[in-house]
């Protein structure tokens, strides 16, 4: 496949289009929408569903299990929802079965308020319309740093050495976190690191797995080295688990979803003086490595090829009313939009910072969401001490192995 991904990398520098009308102008429909549950998206639901009349109707399921549910979901006849939010790695699922609408008609009719950039084409087809960009990034006490004589740090050395001096100088024992739950979590850390150690998930030109050589050990003993300064409790850490621990300043240091700094840092939070003292910054680079050991992600959406000429319609019209600038104007701060007139807010400093650093999109293959979820599914024995760094790689490997087998990606 020939994919078009500018959105990922140079989007965030792009923010020219046409102005959008302020009415929803749908005649008639069905709108459904699955998406994932954080606030950004609830901003995007909540304003199509304005959308609503006596003679369309508009629903939204905001849910974190969005991504088990979508496939089978949209297989039904009709589909189940009609829009799918998603991001660089849960498009590739729907891809696959294809389950996604191409949009080229549909931009043509009712797209004129989107740019270049947000276009996501496949094979010469626009099959997905990008809003916001996300990654995972730094975020810090800086108040605790400063007091403690740590420069800001640039490493995920530094941010050992860091935690080293907050533990010895009794300020927190497990300074920490990592999103390291199994599962798509811990898939998602591996891969994170594993980029930033310059790995490559694949042969050449095929889907055979190389993910046992030393980027691999490398990435696995550096996640390791990581949690000796966390909870003991790691195992069951996911972004959920972040803001509560941050706000009670249980931990110092984590590399967080840009598209949650905006909660993190608000001032009108639960805890306003965290909020004041953390500090957004490009994702650390890993050993001696120069770009951000993290991936650049954007999240959009479908529109679902098992749904009604007339549901497509009102759908892709009620999400073009979503998306429009005046989602900005109270809404401005809650992401990093690729949105004509976004200005960038704090909040979505550390997104920049981490483009500006050169951090390389999340892999857009086929078969990459079965890499991720064997990897994901199969080191947690490793962290805890069970198995060899070189038996985990080895487990992931040979789940990944039978399951592309039996996509027909591997012979």
């Amino acid at each position: 496949m020939k994919i078009s991904l500018m959105a990922s990398t140079a989007a965030l520098a792009l923010f020219t289009a046409g102005a959008a009308s302020a009415e929803c102008g749908i005649a008639a429909g069905s709108v459904r929408i699955l998406s994932n549950d954080f606030a950004a998206l609830h901003a995007v639901n909540d304003r199509a569903l304005e959308c609503a009349s006596d003679a369309v109707e508009v629903t939204t399921n905001a849910t974190t299990e969005h991504k088990n549910i979508q496939v089978a979901a949209l297989t039904t006849e009709p589909a189940a929802y009609t829009v799918a939010i998603v991001a660089n790695g849960s498009l590739v699922p729907l891809l696959n079965e294809g389950l996604v609408r191409p949009l080229d008609d549909l931009v043509a009719q009712y797209g004129q308020q989107l740019s270049p950039s947000q276009l996501i084409s496949i094979d010469g087809q626009i099959v997905a319309i990008a809003f916001m960009a996300n990654t995972q990034h730094l975020h810090y006490r800086g108040d605790l740093f400063e007091a403690n004589g740590i420069a800001a740090p640039a490493s995920y050395e530094d941010l050992i050495a860091a935690a080293e001096v907050l533990r010895a100088n009794g300020v927190s024992e497990n300074a920490l976190f990592l999103n390291l739950k199994p599962g798509w979590d811990l898939g998602e850390e591996f891969v994170n690191m594993y980029m930033g150690f310059g790995g490559e998930f694949f042969e050449a030109g095929s889907a055979v797995p190389a993910i046992q050589g030393e980027a691999g050990v490398n990435t696995l003993e550096m996640l390791a080295s990581l949690t000796e300064y966390m909870s003991p409790e790691f195992i069951t850490f996911n972004t959920e688990e972040a803001l509560p621990l941050w706000q009670a300043s249980e931990i110092a240091a984590m590399n967080q979803w840009g598209s949650r700094a905006a909660v993190t840092i608000d001032p009108a939070g639960a805890a306003p003086e965290v909020a004041a003292a953390t500090v957004l910054a490009a994702a650390p680079t890993v050993g001696g490595g120069t770009i951000p050991a993290t991936t650049l992600w954007w999240d959009g959406f479908v529109i679902a090829k098992n749904a009604s000429d007339e549901d497509a319609a009102a759908s892709f019209q009620a999400m073009m009313h979503a998306i429009s600038p005046e989602l900005l104007v109270e809404h401005s701060s809650t992401a990093a939009w690729l949105i004509d007139g976004y200005v960038p807010t704090p909040a979505a400093v550390g997104v920049f910072e981490t483009v500006a650093g050169g951090a390389r999109p999340y892999p857009m293959v086929p078969y990459m969401g079965l890499l991720h979820t064997a990897i994901g599914d199969n080191l947690a024995e490793f962290l805890q001490g069970q198995e060899s760094a070189e038996q985990a790689l080895a487990d992931a490997v040979a789940a990944y192995t039978v399951a592309a087998t039996e996509a027909g990606f591997l012979q």
